[in-house]
């Protein structure tokens, strides 16, 4: 936010230059921008200190406290900027009042079009937050009959045969109901979300045996990055409805991810029914579009989900920055 203040006081400041008279455009340029840098900056600092104080009004309230803000702001800077030029009398012959007054008019201009942007871009943000919201509640709502009958009948099967094996499964699938129930914009560790992508594959590998072989290579993941919740079982569930079930022979779901300079990836590579039978459960993605939409609305553009075929396999990348950058 801070650069976007500093460029776009940067091209006002190249603009007003452009469209004076003076005889030297470079000079006019280098005070231009001295000053407005000061205004801008200056404003910016401002805002951060008074955002307590802002968090607690109204939209109403916040807005006009605001926009007096940076007028103050604006006329204390011209203030300080005329007396120090004054200094100087080759530097500027203006009066006083026209400096204010011009000051300030081009700051109310300014300042309520800066306001007004910020306002449509927060409510905006707002919309998409609550839009992540719902379409998450409804991903966690989404548990497939299927494989709630299939993990009942298979806990069952194993109650006689294997005790140990069923009260482990129960405690897998209590989990799993459990993540359905949480807050959908609540954040939690990295580890958490591949504790629970490992009890969702062991409650699959009860039904489906040998036919489902998983592969972990995970070393490398920072497991204490805070991540929004459910961005890995959707896609490992994808894996195994649209890959494994779809195979006579079953196949392999590969989990690999790491670290990299300043982004972490995690990739799942599964493979892919083809001809009929991948046409007959060609699905909408809706959960890949609601993951690639929470992960960019809490880190931004730099994350996301990457979608690609190799040779017979489908690859599914998630990537987001090593550090919170919002």
């Amino acid at each position: 936010m801070v650069f976007a203040v500093v460029v776009i006081a940067e091209l006002f400041a190249f603009v007003l230059s452009l469209a004076g008279n003076a005889h030297d455009p470079w000079s006019e340029l280098g005070l231009a921008s001295l000053f407005i840098q000061w205004i801008a900056l200056s404003s910016a600092a401002v805002m951060c200190l008074a955002r307590p104080l802002l968090s607690r009004l109204g939209d109403m309230a916040a807005a006009l406290t605001s926009y007096l803000l940076l007028l103050l702001t604006t006329a204390i800077v011209s203030e300080l900027a005329y007396r120090l030029a004054m200094q100087d009398q080759n530097l500027y012959s203006i009066q006083h009042a026209g400096f204010l007054f011009r000051n300030l008019a081009i700051s109310a201009i300014l300042s309520a079009l800066v306001l007004r942007y910020l306002y449509v871009r927060h409510q905006w943000r707002q919309q998409v937050r609550a839009e992540a919201e719902a379409r998450v509640e409804a991903l966690q709502a989404r548990i497939r009959p299927h494989f709630l009958f299939n993990s009942m009948n298979s806990i069952a099967a194993l109650t006689r045969s294997d005790a140990v094996r069923a009260e482990q499964a129960v405690q897998d699938l209590s989990d799993l109901f459990r993540v359905s129930l949480r807050n959908a914009s609540e954040r939690v560790m990295l580890e958490e979300e591949i504790d629970l992508a490992r009890r969702y594959l062991r409650m699959e590998s009860l039904r489906l045996g040998d036919r489902l072989q998983v592969e972990w290579s995970i070393d490398r993941l920072p497991r204490k990055r805070l991540v929004p919740s459910l961005i890995l079982q959707p896609l490992l569930e994808n894996a195994v409805y649209h890959g494994i079930e779809m195979l006579p022979g079953g196949g392999r779901i590969l989990i690999s991810g790491g670290a990299e300079g300043r982004r972490i990836s995690i990739v799942i590579r599964n493979p892919r029914a083809t001809g009929s039978a991948e046409a007959h459960r060609k699905g909408n993605r809706i959960a890949l579009e609601n993951i690639r939409l929470r992960l960019q609305l809490a880190f931004g553009e730099q994350a996301g989900v990457a979608l690609r075929e190799v040779d017979d396999e489908f690859e599914t990348t998630l990537y987001f920055p090593r550090e919170k950058m919002q």
